[in-house]
């Protein structure tokens, strides 16, 4: 299966809002599985609301040939 290669530029993408979170899903599995390292980590969470606050953070492999066909 060949993964869509994503760059520092798309990243742009995840920020457009409104977005539903089936969009929101699929672009931030794209930068996911495009990284080599991630981690999360829950900012804040408001019990009254549910609103809630998480930052991911990684490394984007930016190898040209990791996700073509050889």
């Amino acid at each position: 299966m060949i993964m869509p290669r994503i760059g520092p530029t798309d990243l742009n993408a995840i920020e457009r809002s409104p977005t539903s979170p089936s969009s929101l899903t699929n672009k931030i599995s794209e930068v996911l599985g495009n990284s080599l390292a991630a981690r999360a980590k829950v900012e804040s969470y408001n019990w009254e609301t549910g609103e809630y606050r998480v930052v991911l953070q990684g490394t984007l492999d930016l190898e040209e040939t990791k996700f073509q066909n050889p």
